[in-house]
């Protein structure tokens, strides 16, 4: 079903390939220390990515155009969109000097991945409801965006160190994803006997 909500998801992970085409084509800081246009079309193309997240959620409400598709291409699209940034931002921080960077993004890829899972559990044994995202959840995933907004921005931010602010969103983020992460497995774990 075509509904304008999935057209904006399918057009979030259809830009991630762009987003990781402008990731590779940006220079590294030895190269050109300053803020270059590739920089700032990935930063832009990641806002726009994440925009799309709200903007299909909102319209599928608002318009009455909710649909299985969406509800299973949705979560499908975060996941591959915040994964990717995040392998990328590891890719980009040296793991010797910004260890925390991967050990952060181990822990978040390694949560939606038992999510996933557990979503997948769920949904075989009818009660797929019981693990309906959560505002808490939400919250994390809000995070999560701006973390990696500001770490892929790389420039000081009206005069705001980006770096700094980033890397404190993303260990918030992190903080989240775990509480987040355990209450969805308290939910999931009263099933397994089903």
């Amino acid at each position: 079903m075509m509904t304008l909500p999935n057209i904006l998801t399918l057009s979030r992970i259809a830009l991630i390939p762009v987003f990781v085409a402008l990731y590779y084509m940006q220079p590294t800081y030895s190269e050109a220390p300053i803020f270059t246009w590739i920089n700032f079309f990935l930063t832009g193309t990641y806002a726009a990515i994440s925009t799309t997240d709200y903007l299909d959620g909102y319209l599928a409400r608002k318009l009455n155009m909710t649909s299985q598709l969406g509800a299973f291409l949705d979560p499908v699209a975060d996941k591959l969109m915040v994964s990717t940034a995040l392998i990328l931002l590891v890719d980009f921080y040296p793991t010797d000097t910004h260890w925390y960077i991967t050990v952060c993004a181990l822990v978040i890829i390694s949560r939606e991945i038992l999510v996933s899972a557990l979503r997948e559990w769920m949904g075989t044994i009818g009660q797929r409801s019981t693990v309906n995202v959560s505002f808490i959840g939400k919250v994390k995933t809000f995070v999560q965006i701006f973390a990696i907004l500001f770490l892929l921005y790389q420039q000081p931010f009206f005069g705001l160190p980006s770096f700094e602010i980033g890397v404190t969103l993303l260990l918030a983020a992190t903080l989240l994803t775990l509480y987040s992460g355990f209450i969805y497995l308290k939910e999931g774990v009263k099933t397994f006997d089903s």
